[in-house]
């Protein structure tokens, strides 16, 4: 483990310091996607299927409007869109860029129109009659399994992309005087960043390639993707990913339009520009989640886990994302779904269901935020059933500090951590008695009190150990960072992730300070550029830090040895009497800093030794962790909340986070990385909800009908840091980007159920709407008579 400090200067790892990119952004001089202007530009507007499944038949385009529409025949020479895996028994689905014979959710590009603006081209697209024979549509996951669903895709011989199975000595737990099962399920959800989806697409025809500019946290992989698609080499194509508004996953993929962009361009010869609008984002575009789980938890009197034992189906739409694919959340599932808990026996089996809805793609706290949803109710009904508080049944099950590391019953090998400790500094910081005991005194308006847990763990910066095995198109290795001293002593950073929002340009910059002392403000971090930065799977997973954190530190420690050597023979001094310092390169009798050794290198070389290292100035190294099957970090969280039983309000009174992310390397950063991602947390707890009628159509297409929290109904958390440090990584560190939103909707909804069970009503479904909790609490107060007979 290497253990670097932060540099002298209050610039390097673990110093609070303001994010460099936020003096352009929040000035308004941030270029995203919508900014770009190209000269002969023009828009695209998609003509999308208006059903969700059935056979095309024909499009009919106006005579006047040939040549400005364009339709899958005059696209044969491209290639479907195929997500591959090599987990046994996937089934690969070809999704057409434009659909060709059959449409399979609503939205689905049919057309292309292209006009000088997106007004025009939305005309045009008004004006093209599609003929769809509809079929039987597929809109339930769990009636999809059945032997008699419509099939989505006639060559499978059912509608499962994937069916996965562990079982560990499930039997052992079978005798366990505690046996409590429960069906908890979660809604579809649409990721919602600030900036929607974009590309604008141009011919360089000085160097024959097709530029991209589009809004991307994996700009690499889209130019594998799209390459594939296109049937070109991927070195006629370069990906300019600018400022990101927002990615949470979502501009982790490849999309059909990229794909209809570039033939376009290609074919056309002048720059070509898409930008989503909501409606496409909601409806067609930016669909996430959506599990069902039956779990039972086995446990003895006291509260010990026995074993768990789940079946968990995944609604995964009607295609494979590129590159992920649509078994990327359940078949996760079966392997974190234990979380952070000691349990000897467990069996679960899961399904990734094919159904007439726009493709599933990663959001962030991927699988997580659903398992920990599913385990943490059921670990609440577990307290229940033996009669303890909830917090002691998770305390008794933790995976204990003394373990570390540990290697659970999925074989997830947890680096280090002290989970206990998180959740008791929590149960200090919302002082559980004094919760209870207002409880007991009732509050004033008739509203119940409510108090509600939550832990989990994120397995992060996962390398090519772990994701060898999937057979996807996007295996992580050795993480390149590229450094280089410019002839006045700054320093130029290029890698090959790419920032959406996480600060990257000054955290990559403290890590260089760490290791080289060049100051943050003279650091300039180059990101999201396929020509000038390093080959990258990208910015996911919570991997950054970790990974290209890594290499910048790797990069940065070669170039100081450099620089260490050339500065030796200036000061007339044997390299073995010198040191490299904060910057400087101090000897016996002097010292001289990087400024001056960059300018004998670019300015004046006849001062330099004869043996100097050819390469001077400027390094790319690779880096890897000690082990790269992941970090793992934890957070605890604890709320109190107010349930108005009769409007089935709720409101939250105080939320406390303890979190270990390891050595942090700027805990402003992580502040607002956890609270980005409890506002969405929250948002899946109580708000958010893409639903769908029987015949496939999606009920929310604008902000009116889909709900996001605002800034008033997001609670100031306390935030209490735990720094446990990685025994595998450089400085520590560990990803901590998608956990703050995994804990929330078990969290709160624990509360919600913790403050109705003395009304014996229970919520295992998210969002827990008002509606459902005057459901719940009306269906409680029927007796079981009544019900049976209205049932």
């Amino acid at each position: 483990m290497s253990m670097e400090p932060a540099s002298g200067t209050e610039q390097g790892v673990g110093a609070r310091l303001p994010r460099k990119e936020d003096d352009r952004l929040m000035r308004g001089r941030g270029q995203y996607v919508g900014d770009i202007r190209l000269p002969g530009m023009q828009d695209v507007a998609f003509v999308r299927s208006p059903v969700a499944h059935g056979r095309l038949r024909g499009i009919s385009v106006p005579d006047a409007l040939q040549g400005r529409v364009f339709t899958a025949k005059d696209l044969e020479s491209v290639r479907p869109i195929r997500a591959v895996s090599g987990l046994p028994g996937f089934k690969v689905s070809a999704q057409p860029p434009l659909a060709r014979d059959k449409v399979r959710h609503v939205g689905e590009l049919v057309a292309i129109c292209l006009a000088p603006s997106r007004a025009e081209a939305e005309d045009i697209a008004q004006q093209v009659v599609l003929d769809i024979e509809e079929l039987p549509v597929v809109h339930d996951m769990i009636a999809a399994r059945s032997p008699d669903a419509a099939r989505l895709h006639e060559d499978w011989d059912d509608n499962i992309f994937l069916e996965t199975r562990v079982d560990i000595a499930i039997e052992q737990a079978f005798d366990a005087p505690i046996q409590v099962s429960r069906t908890i399920s979660t809604a579809r959800q649409c990721m919602a960043p600030l900036e929607g989806r974009g590309a604008v697409a141009h011919l360089d025809h000085r160097l024959d390639q097709l530029t991209f500019h589009t809004a991307s946290q994996m700009p690499h992989i889209v130019r594998s993707g799209l390459a594939e698609c296109l049937g070109i080499e991927e070195g006629r194509i370069r990906i300019v990913s600018p400022d990101v508004g927002g990615g949470f996953g979502y501009k982790g993929i490849l999309l059909a339009e990229e794909i209809c962009l570039g033939w376009l361009a290609l074919r056309n010869g002048h720059p070509v520009r898409w930008l989503e609008d909501r409606r496409e984002h909601l409806t067609a575009n930016a669909n996430c989640r959506e599990h069902h789980y039956e779990i039972t938890v086995y446990a003895d009197r006291d509260g010990r886990l026995r074993g768990i034992d789940c079946e968990a189906t995944v609604d995964s739409g009607a295609y494979s994302a590129y590159p992920f694919s649509a078994c990327l959340e359940a078949a996760q599932v079966a392997s974190i779904l234990p979380g952070p808990y000691d349990v000897p026996a467990y069996r679960c089996r899961t399904w990734s269901v094919a159904t007439n809805k726009c493709p599933i793609l990663p959001y962030r706290g991927v699988a997580r935020t659903g398992v920990c949803f599913a385990l943490e109710l059921a670990l609440d009904a577990v307290a229940q059933a033996c009669g303890l508080p909830p917090e002691i049944v998770r305390l008794r099950n933790l995976v204990r500090p003394e373990q570390m590391p540990f290697d659970n019953v999925t074989n997830k090998h947890f680096d280090s951590g002290d989970y206990p400790q998180a959740l008791n500094r929590a149960l200090a910081a919302i002082d559980v008695e004094r919760v209870r005991e207002r409880q007991a005194e009732g509050e004033p308006d008739g509203r119940r009190i409510g108090l509600g847990f939550s832990i989990y763990c994120e397995q992060a910066a996962h390398g090519t150990s772990v994701y060898a095995g999937w057979g996807i198109p996007m295996v992580p290795g050795h993480e390149q960072a590229c450094a280089r001293l410019t002839p006045d002593g700054g320093l130029e950073l290029r890698i090959g992730a790419h920032s959406h929002g996480q600060g990257l340009e000054t955290t990559l910059a403290q890590i260089a300070n760490a290791t080289l002392g060049v100051p943050v403000a003279r650091t300039r971090v180059v990101l999201g550029d396929t020509a000038m930065t390093p080959y990258s799977t990208g910015s996911w997973g919570s991997r950054v830090m970790v990974m290209a954190g890594g290499a910048v530190a790797t990069a940065c420690g070669q170039l100081a040895e450099r620089a260490r050597r050339i500065g030796a023979h200036l000061l007339q001094a044997n390299p073995n009497d010198v040191r490299f310092e904060d910057g400087r390169v101090i000897g016996p009798s002097g010292d001289v800093g990087l400024a001056e050794i960059a300018h004998v290198w670019y300015r004046r070389p006849q001062d330099l030794p004869d043996d100097i290292d050819p390469g001077g100035l400027e390094v790319t190294a690779g880096y890897k962790p000690e082990r790269d099957s992941g970090t793992f970090s934890y957070a605890a969280h604890a709320v109190v909340l107010a349930v108005d039983p009769e409007l089935g309000d709720v409101e939250i009174l105080d939320y406390v986070i303890v979190e270990d992310g390891g050595t942090l390397v700027n805990p402003m950063v992580v502040d607002g990385q956890i609270l980005g991602g409890l506002a969405q947390g929250v948002g899946t707890a109580l708000y958010e909800e893409m639903l769908f009628d029987p015949s496939g159509q999606p009920l929310a297409s604008t902000l009116a009908d889909y709900l996001l929290p605002g800034a008033t109904e997001i609670p100031l958390p306390r935030i209490d840091h735990m720094e446990t440090p990685s025994p595998y990584t450089r400085f520590g560190v560990k990803g901590i980007g998608e956990g703050g939103a995994i804990a929330p909707p078990a969290a709160i909804t624990n509360a919600i159920n913790d403050a109705l069970r003395p009304l014996g009503a229970e919520l295992l479904h998210s969002p827990v709407t008002p509606r459902r909790i005057v459901e719940a609490v009306l269906a409680a107060k029927v007796p079981p008579a009544l019900s049976e007979q209205a049932a």
